[in-house]
């Protein structure tokens, strides 16, 4: 049976390159919505393995055929319902920063939402419960895309607080090294949150990052 996880996850600095692209795009969304709506009811039910084709099409109200016609596999299914999740977090994570505050307080604002968003996701806990084995590689020693991701949000974050005079000079590198500092911490925090910094408290989180990043 073919893996139904996402071929981005896997993929090399070309495809996180257009997975970011596809991430940050400004483009409407998809008029699946439906579609994905169920799929991820069926994931969070039953895990994506156990998840089959039917139960996505019996929950969306659509005849098989044309969900074959929109998605011509359960991978492909797989991938858009990623790809809006991924979306959903940037976009929360953008609404979650005060952008009348100072830089520093809106650096901490982001670090505290990416990290706190990752943390309640519910299909990413679900599967960390029950398919640990097909999605904690990708999350650790195959984690570059993931990473990708929370660095080059960050990394565009502090380049417009820069632009704005918010946050002294500092050259590229500096602010690729913060993104990846901040990605790095959130993904950590999202895969074993107990510890001495309770990442779900907005006020812990956001005090962390002030005096760590």
């Amino acid at each position: 049976m073919r893996d139904s996880r996402p071929r981005y996850l896997e993929l090399g600095a070309a495809m996180q390159a257009e997975v970011l692209q596809q991430v940050f795009s400004d483009a409407p969304a998809t008029a699946d919505a439906n579609i994905l709506d169920a799929a991820l009811s069926a994931f969070l039910d039953f895990g994506v393995k156990r998840t089959s084709m039917g139960e996505i099409a019996r929950r969306a109200k659509v005849s098989p055929a044309t969900l074959y016609r929109k998605f011509p596999s359960k991978y492909a299914v797989v991938e858009s319902v990623g790809l809006r999740e991924a979306r959903r977090l940037v976009a929360t994570v953008d609404g979650a920063v005060d952008t009348s505050a100072s830089g520093a307080d809106q650096v901490a604002d982001c670090f505290a939402a990416f990290g706190r968003e990752l943390t309640r996701n519910r299909l990413l806990r679900r599967l960390l419960d029950t398919e640990p084995e097909a999605v904690l590689p990708h999350l650790t020693t195959k984690g570059a895309t993931i990473l990708a991701l929370g660095r080059a949000h960050m990394a565009q974050f502090i380049r417009r607080l820069h632009a704005d005079g918010e946050l002294p000079a500092f050259d590229a590198a500096r602010a690729e090294q913060v993104a990846e500092i901040c990605a790095r911490l959130s993904l950590s925090f999202a895969l074993t949150p107990d510890g001495i910094v309770d990442i779900t408290d907005d006020a812990a989180a956001r005090a962390f990052a002030k005096v760590t990043i």
